[in-house]
Protein backbone atom coordinates (compact mmCIF):
# COMPACT_ATOMS: atom_id res chain seq x y z
CA UNK A 1 0.00 0.00 0.00
CA UNK A 2 1.01 3.15 -1.55
CA UNK A 3 1.23 6.78 1.11
CA UNK A 4 2.40 9.81 0.99
CA UNK A 5 5.45 10.37 2.71
CA UNK A 6 6.54 14.05 3.29
CA UNK A 7 10.43 15.21 3.50
CA UNK A 8 11.80 15.99 7.00
CA UNK A 9 13.20 19.17 5.78
CA UNK A 10 9.49 20.51 4.61
CA UNK A 11 8.07 19.11 8.35
CA UNK A 12 11.15 21.27 9.57
CA UNK A 13 10.25 24.22 7.52
CA UNK A 14 6.67 23.86 8.64
CA UNK A 15 5.07 23.21 4.98
CA UNK A 16 2.59 21.14 4.70
CA UNK A 17 0.94 18.83 2.04
CA UNK A 18 2.98 16.60 -1.02
CA UNK A 19 4.59 19.20 -2.81
CA UNK A 20 6.41 22.34 -1.90
CA UNK A 21 6.07 25.83 -3.39
CA UNK A 22 8.78 27.51 -4.30
CA UNK A 23 10.04 30.87 -2.20
CA UNK A 24 8.82 33.47 -3.17
CA UNK A 25 10.85 35.83 -5.44
CA UNK A 26 12.51 32.93 -6.93
CA UNK A 27 11.80 31.67 -10.23
CA UNK A 28 9.28 28.53 -11.15
CA UNK A 29 11.17 25.65 -11.29
CA UNK A 30 9.83 21.94 -11.17
CA UNK A 31 10.42 20.48 -7.97
CA UNK A 32 10.83 16.65 -7.37
CA UNK A 33 8.54 15.18 -4.69
CA UNK A 34 8.42 11.12 -4.11
CA UNK A 35 5.80 8.43 -3.02
CA UNK A 36 7.16 5.79 -0.71
CA UNK A 37 6.75 2.37 0.67
CA UNK A 38 5.67 2.47 4.43
CA UNK A 39 7.15 -1.21 4.29
CA UNK A 40 10.42 -0.82 2.72
CA UNK A 41 10.35 2.86 2.69
CA UNK A 42 13.04 2.29 -0.09
CA UNK A 43 10.78 2.80 -3.48
CA UNK A 44 10.01 5.69 -4.57
CA UNK A 45 8.07 7.06 -7.34
CA UNK A 46 8.89 11.04 -8.35
CA UNK A 47 6.16 13.51 -8.92
CA UNK A 48 6.42 17.30 -9.84
CA UNK A 49 4.79 20.28 -8.59
CA UNK A 50 1.56 20.80 -10.28
CA UNK A 51 1.05 24.25 -9.25
CA UNK A 52 4.52 25.01 -10.91
CA UNK A 53 3.41 23.14 -14.25
CA UNK A 54 0.35 24.43 -14.40
CA UNK A 55 1.52 28.75 -13.88
CA UNK A 56 4.92 27.54 -16.62
CA UNK A 57 1.59 26.21 -19.33
CA UNK A 58 -0.53 29.03 -18.67
CA UNK A 59 2.34 31.56 -18.98
CA UNK A 60 3.54 30.23 -22.34
CA UNK A 61 0.24 30.08 -23.97
CA UNK A 62 -0.54 34.09 -23.98
CA UNK A 63 -0.51 35.28 -27.53
CA UNK A 64 -1.55 38.83 -26.97
CA UNK A 65 -1.06 39.80 -30.81
CA UNK A 66 -3.78 37.45 -31.68
CA UNK A 67 -5.83 37.26 -28.78
CA UNK A 68 -6.32 40.88 -28.13
CA UNK A 69 -7.69 42.87 -30.87
CA UNK A 70 -6.95 46.08 -29.08
CA UNK A 71 -2.74 45.54 -28.57
CA UNK A 72 -0.85 47.64 -30.84
CA UNK A 73 0.78 46.06 -33.91
CA UNK A 74 3.57 47.46 -33.56
CA UNK A 75 4.09 46.07 -30.26
CA UNK A 76 4.08 42.40 -30.82
CA UNK A 77 7.34 42.70 -32.76
CA UNK A 78 11.03 43.59 -32.08
CA UNK A 79 12.36 46.16 -34.02
CA UNK A 80 14.41 44.32 -36.27
CA UNK A 81 10.99 42.18 -37.08
CA UNK A 82 9.09 45.47 -38.00
CA UNK A 83 11.76 46.88 -40.59
CA UNK A 84 11.56 43.75 -42.23
CA UNK A 85 8.03 43.28 -42.35
CA UNK A 86 7.66 47.21 -43.76
CA UNK A 87 10.96 47.03 -45.74
CA UNK A 88 9.03 43.98 -48.03
CA UNK A 89 5.38 45.92 -48.01
CA UNK A 90 6.97 49.44 -49.12
CA UNK A 91 9.29 47.39 -51.89
CA UNK A 92 7.66 44.77 -52.98
CA UNK A 93 5.46 44.49 -56.42
CA UNK A 94 1.80 42.77 -56.39
CA UNK A 95 3.39 39.76 -57.97
CA UNK A 96 6.15 39.26 -54.65
CA UNK A 97 2.80 40.23 -52.79
CA UNK A 98 1.03 37.53 -53.74
CA UNK A 99 2.99 35.10 -52.76
CA UNK A 100 2.75 36.14 -48.79
CA UNK A 101 -0.27 34.15 -46.86
CA UNK A 102 -3.70 36.05 -47.43
CA UNK A 103 -2.50 38.66 -50.18
CA UNK A 104 -3.40 36.97 -53.32
CA UNK A 105 -5.75 38.99 -55.20
CA UNK A 106 -7.34 42.19 -54.87
CA UNK A 107 -5.28 42.84 -51.21
CA UNK A 108 -2.09 42.88 -52.83
CA UNK A 109 -3.09 45.52 -55.66
CA UNK A 110 -4.99 47.79 -52.51
CA UNK A 111 -1.27 47.49 -50.19
CA UNK A 112 0.30 48.89 -53.87
CA UNK A 113 -2.36 51.31 -54.57
CA UNK A 114 -2.44 52.41 -50.72
CA UNK A 115 1.07 53.17 -50.87
CA UNK A 116 1.34 54.96 -54.00
CA UNK A 117 -1.37 57.43 -52.71
CA UNK A 118 0.23 58.06 -48.64
CA UNK A 119 3.85 57.14 -49.22
CA UNK A 120 5.45 53.96 -47.75
CA UNK A 121 4.07 52.51 -44.69
CA UNK A 122 5.94 53.44 -41.61
CA UNK A 123 4.28 51.49 -38.84
CA UNK A 124 2.51 48.44 -38.62
CA UNK A 125 -0.96 49.59 -37.35
CA UNK A 126 -1.01 52.02 -40.60
CA UNK A 127 -1.35 48.87 -42.56
CA UNK A 128 -4.89 48.05 -41.16
CA UNK A 129 -6.04 51.34 -43.57
CA UNK A 130 -5.76 49.30 -46.15
CA UNK A 131 -8.93 47.93 -47.47
CA UNK A 132 -9.49 44.48 -46.96
CA UNK A 133 -7.33 44.14 -44.01
CA UNK A 134 -7.90 43.94 -40.41
CA UNK A 135 -6.31 43.25 -37.21
CA UNK A 136 -6.45 39.40 -37.38
CA UNK A 137 -5.49 39.18 -41.31
CA UNK A 138 -2.36 41.76 -40.31
CA UNK A 139 -1.28 39.35 -38.35
CA UNK A 140 -1.36 36.36 -40.31
CA UNK A 141 0.52 38.70 -43.07
CA UNK A 142 2.98 40.11 -40.58
CA UNK A 143 3.84 36.28 -39.37
CA UNK A 144 3.77 34.93 -42.59
CA UNK A 145 6.70 37.55 -43.72
CA UNK A 146 8.56 36.68 -40.92
CA UNK A 147 8.35 33.08 -41.24
CA UNK A 148 7.68 32.12 -44.94
CA UNK A 149 6.71 28.78 -46.33
CA UNK A 150 8.82 27.22 -48.83
CA UNK A 151 5.76 25.18 -51.31
CA UNK A 152 5.98 23.44 -54.15
CA UNK A 153 4.43 25.54 -57.47
CA UNK A 154 1.25 23.85 -58.17
CA UNK A 155 -0.32 23.55 -61.41
CA UNK A 156 -3.36 26.35 -62.28
CA UNK A 157 -6.37 25.68 -61.98
CA UNK A 158 -7.34 27.21 -65.38
CA UNK A 159 -7.14 23.73 -67.38
CA UNK A 160 -10.69 24.67 -68.77
CA UNK A 161 -10.03 27.49 -70.33
CA UNK A 162 -6.51 28.06 -70.89
CA UNK A 163 -3.83 25.59 -72.94
CA UNK A 164 -1.43 24.58 -72.49
CA UNK A 165 -1.38 24.40 -68.71
CA UNK A 166 1.25 26.26 -67.04
CA UNK A 167 1.75 27.34 -63.78
CA UNK A 168 -0.21 30.25 -62.08
CA UNK A 169 2.42 32.51 -60.96
CA UNK A 170 3.96 33.01 -64.36
CA UNK A 171 0.31 33.94 -65.19
CA UNK A 172 0.14 36.12 -62.18
CA UNK A 173 3.47 38.05 -62.77
CA UNK A 174 2.57 39.01 -66.64
CA UNK A 175 2.35 43.30 -67.12
CA UNK A 176 0.47 42.73 -70.28
CA UNK A 177 -1.29 40.52 -72.99
CA UNK A 178 -2.32 40.67 -76.42
CA UNK A 179 -5.84 38.97 -76.49
CA UNK A 180 -6.23 38.11 -80.45
CA UNK A 181 -9.16 36.50 -82.27
CA UNK A 182 -10.11 35.30 -86.05
CA UNK A 183 -12.71 36.10 -88.25
CA UNK A 184 -13.57 34.87 -91.87
CA UNK A 185 -11.57 37.71 -93.11
CA UNK A 186 -9.77 39.94 -90.48
CA UNK A 187 -7.98 39.65 -87.20
CA UNK A 188 -8.43 41.59 -84.09
CA UNK A 189 -6.03 42.08 -81.26
CA UNK A 190 -6.28 44.02 -77.97
CA UNK A 191 -3.49 44.80 -76.00
CA UNK A 192 -4.45 45.43 -72.15
CA UNK A 193 -2.11 45.82 -68.82
CA UNK A 194 -2.60 44.38 -65.53
CA UNK A 195 -3.85 47.76 -64.56
CA UNK A 196 -7.08 46.86 -66.95
CA UNK A 197 -6.03 49.89 -69.35
CA UNK A 198 -6.06 49.22 -72.69
CA UNK A 199 -2.90 50.19 -74.72
CA UNK A 200 -3.64 49.45 -78.36
CA UNK A 201 -6.93 48.29 -79.97
CA UNK A 202 -7.24 47.33 -83.67
CA UNK A 203 -7.61 44.91 -86.78
CA UNK A 204 -6.47 44.07 -89.80
CA UNK A 205 -8.43 43.08 -92.85
CA UNK A 206 -6.72 39.53 -94.37
CA UNK A 207 -8.29 39.55 -98.19
CA UNK A 208 -6.92 36.29 -98.78
CA UNK A 209 -8.91 34.40 -96.08
CA UNK A 210 -11.63 32.19 -97.49
CA UNK A 211 -10.90 33.30 -100.97
CA UNK A 212 -10.65 30.33 -103.85
CA UNK A 213 -8.71 27.74 -103.36
CA UNK A 214 -6.31 27.40 -100.17
CA UNK A 215 -3.43 28.67 -100.51
CA UNK A 216 -0.50 28.61 -97.99
CA UNK A 217 1.80 31.32 -98.75
CA UNK A 218 -1.93 33.76 -99.65
CA UNK A 219 -2.46 32.73 -95.74
CA UNK A 220 1.03 33.49 -94.59
CA UNK A 221 1.25 36.86 -95.73
CA UNK A 222 -1.88 38.10 -94.35
CA UNK A 223 -1.05 36.17 -91.07
CA UNK A 224 2.98 37.29 -91.08
CA UNK A 225 0.94 41.35 -91.98
CA UNK A 226 -0.77 41.34 -88.22
CA UNK A 227 1.98 39.85 -86.54
CA UNK A 228 4.19 42.52 -87.66
CA UNK A 229 2.27 44.92 -85.97
CA UNK A 230 1.50 43.11 -83.03
CA UNK A 231 3.22 44.85 -79.43
CA UNK A 232 5.26 43.22 -77.48
CA UNK A 233 3.60 41.57 -74.60
CA UNK A 234 3.87 39.06 -71.91
CA UNK A 235 1.63 36.47 -72.90
CA UNK A 236 -0.78 36.00 -76.30
CA UNK A 237 -4.21 34.93 -75.73
CA UNK A 238 -5.21 33.45 -79.03
CA UNK A 239 -9.42 32.52 -79.05
CA UNK A 240 -10.04 28.47 -79.37
CA UNK A 241 -13.14 28.43 -81.31
CA UNK A 242 -16.13 26.01 -80.24
CA UNK A 243 -16.89 24.95 -83.76
CA UNK A 244 -17.07 20.73 -83.85
CA UNK A 245 -15.55 18.59 -85.66
CA UNK A 246 -18.65 17.11 -86.28
CA UNK A 247 -20.50 19.98 -87.51
CA UNK A 248 -19.34 19.22 -90.96
CA UNK A 249 -21.52 22.65 -92.62
CA UNK A 250 -18.92 24.71 -90.89
CA UNK A 251 -15.61 22.03 -91.55
CA UNK A 252 -14.38 24.91 -94.10
CA UNK A 253 -14.82 27.83 -91.71
CA UNK A 254 -13.40 25.18 -88.55
CA UNK A 255 -10.66 24.42 -90.60
CA UNK A 256 -9.92 27.85 -91.32
CA UNK A 257 -9.58 28.67 -87.77
CA UNK A 258 -7.17 25.94 -86.82
CA UNK A 259 -4.93 26.97 -89.91
CA UNK A 260 -4.59 30.92 -88.96
CA UNK A 261 -4.37 29.36 -85.06
CA UNK A 262 -1.30 27.22 -85.99
CA UNK A 263 0.07 29.74 -88.06
CA UNK A 264 -0.24 32.72 -85.26
CA UNK A 265 1.73 29.88 -82.20
CA UNK A 266 4.04 29.36 -84.93
CA UNK A 267 5.24 32.94 -85.52
CA UNK A 268 4.91 34.56 -81.98
CA UNK A 269 6.52 31.51 -79.95
CA UNK A 270 10.23 32.05 -79.21
CA UNK A 271 11.66 29.73 -81.10
CA UNK A 272 15.34 27.52 -79.99
CA UNK A 273 13.94 26.73 -76.22
CA UNK A 274 15.43 24.20 -75.13
CA UNK A 275 12.71 21.87 -73.28
CA UNK A 276 13.94 21.50 -69.96
CA UNK A 277 14.54 25.53 -69.15
CA UNK A 278 12.33 27.28 -67.15
CA UNK A 279 10.45 29.65 -69.69
CA UNK A 280 6.60 29.75 -69.91
CA UNK A 281 5.33 29.09 -73.43
CA UNK A 282 4.35 32.72 -74.48
CA UNK A 283 1.22 31.89 -76.97
CA UNK A 284 -1.72 30.40 -74.80
CA UNK A 285 -5.62 29.30 -76.14
CA UNK A 286 -8.42 30.67 -74.13
CA UNK A 287 -12.00 29.08 -74.92
CA UNK A 288 -14.30 31.26 -76.43
CA UNK A 289 -17.49 29.56 -74.48
CA UNK A 290 -15.02 30.15 -71.07
CA UNK A 291 -15.24 34.30 -72.26
CA UNK A 292 -19.13 33.44 -73.26
CA UNK A 293 -19.88 31.86 -69.82
CA UNK A 294 -18.20 34.73 -68.11
CA UNK A 295 -20.10 37.68 -69.67
CA UNK A 296 -23.20 35.78 -69.96
CA UNK A 297 -23.51 35.59 -73.76
CA UNK A 298 -24.11 32.46 -73.89
CA UNK A 299 -27.63 30.40 -75.08
CA UNK A 300 -27.31 27.28 -74.95
CA UNK A 301 -24.14 26.34 -76.89
CA UNK A 302 -24.37 29.26 -79.07
CA UNK A 303 -22.59 32.39 -78.32
CA UNK A 304 -24.56 35.98 -78.94
CA UNK A 305 -23.06 39.12 -80.37
CA UNK A 306 -20.62 40.59 -77.24
CA UNK A 307 -21.49 44.46 -79.05
CA UNK A 308 -23.42 45.54 -76.57
CA UNK A 309 -21.23 44.36 -73.47
CA UNK A 310 -18.38 46.24 -75.26
CA UNK A 311 -20.76 49.80 -75.07
CA UNK A 312 -21.98 49.15 -71.95
CA UNK A 313 -17.46 48.87 -71.16
CA UNK A 314 -16.95 52.42 -72.71
CA UNK A 315 -19.84 54.13 -70.93
CA UNK A 316 -18.51 52.75 -67.72
CA UNK A 317 -15.34 54.08 -68.27
CA UNK A 318 -16.75 57.59 -68.87
CA UNK A 319 -19.17 57.39 -66.10
CA UNK A 320 -17.77 55.42 -63.56
CA UNK A 321 -15.09 56.24 -60.99
CA UNK A 322 -13.06 52.77 -61.02
CA UNK A 323 -14.48 51.42 -64.37
CA UNK A 324 -14.38 47.66 -65.19
CA UNK A 325 -11.79 48.81 -67.81
CA UNK A 326 -10.29 51.80 -68.68
CA UNK A 327 -10.12 53.22 -72.04
CA UNK A 328 -7.97 55.67 -73.52
CA UNK A 329 -9.72 59.30 -75.13
CA UNK A 330 -8.21 58.33 -78.86
CA UNK A 331 -10.42 54.63 -78.57
CA UNK A 332 -13.42 55.94 -77.41
CA UNK A 333 -13.74 58.71 -79.90
CA UNK A 334 -12.41 56.13 -82.82
CA UNK A 335 -14.73 53.34 -81.92
CA UNK A 336 -17.81 55.64 -80.07
CA UNK A 337 -20.42 55.09 -83.28
CA UNK A 338 -19.17 51.46 -83.90
CA UNK A 339 -20.52 48.27 -82.58
CA UNK A 340 -24.05 48.94 -83.53
CA UNK A 341 -26.54 46.34 -82.84
CA UNK A 342 -27.58 46.71 -87.18
CA UNK A 343 -23.94 46.64 -88.07
CA UNK A 344 -22.90 42.76 -89.94
CA UNK A 345 -20.54 40.90 -88.28
CA UNK A 346 -17.73 42.33 -90.37
CA UNK A 347 -18.44 45.67 -88.53
CA UNK A 348 -16.86 45.14 -85.53
CA UNK A 349 -17.28 41.81 -83.91
CA UNK A 350 -13.43 40.61 -83.69
CA UNK A 351 -12.67 43.74 -82.06
CA UNK A 352 -15.42 43.22 -79.15
CA UNK A 353 -14.33 39.17 -79.21
CA UNK A 354 -10.88 40.00 -78.64
CA UNK A 355 -11.31 42.89 -75.64
CA UNK A 356 -13.92 40.82 -73.67
CA UNK A 357 -11.43 38.14 -73.59
CA UNK A 358 -8.88 40.11 -72.02
CA UNK A 359 -10.63 41.28 -69.50
CA UNK A 360 -12.43 37.38 -69.24
CA UNK A 361 -8.74 36.57 -68.38
CA UNK A 362 -7.61 39.25 -65.53
CA UNK A 363 -11.23 38.51 -64.14
CA UNK A 364 -10.36 35.09 -63.96
CA UNK A 365 -7.56 34.64 -63.63
CA UNK A 366 -7.74 37.15 -60.16
CA UNK A 367 -11.13 34.91 -59.29
CA UNK A 368 -9.41 31.78 -59.26
CA UNK A 369 -5.84 33.32 -57.11
CA UNK A 370 -8.17 34.23 -54.27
Amino acid sequence: MWVARRFLSSVQRGQSGLFRRPQHGSPPELELRYLQCTCCWRSRVPVAGFETLNAAISSSSSEPCKEDSSAPLDACYTPEQRDAILQLLNTATPGELSGVKLLRGRKSLNIVEYRTKNGPFKTLESVVNVPLLKHKSAVVIFDSILNPVKKKKIRIQLAKFIKPEIDRSWLEEANTIVSLTCGTNKIAWAHVDRGMAVLDWQQLDCPNFLKGTYMAPAYLNDVSAVVSLLPSADFYIIEKSSISAQNTALFPVMAHMRTVEAMLFALLEPRNCPPESNIPPRVLNMMRTAVGRHFGLMVGEMRTSSAQTVRQLMTESVTQKIPRINFPPDLLVKYRNSFQMSSRRGGGEELCDALLQAVAFYELLSVSSD
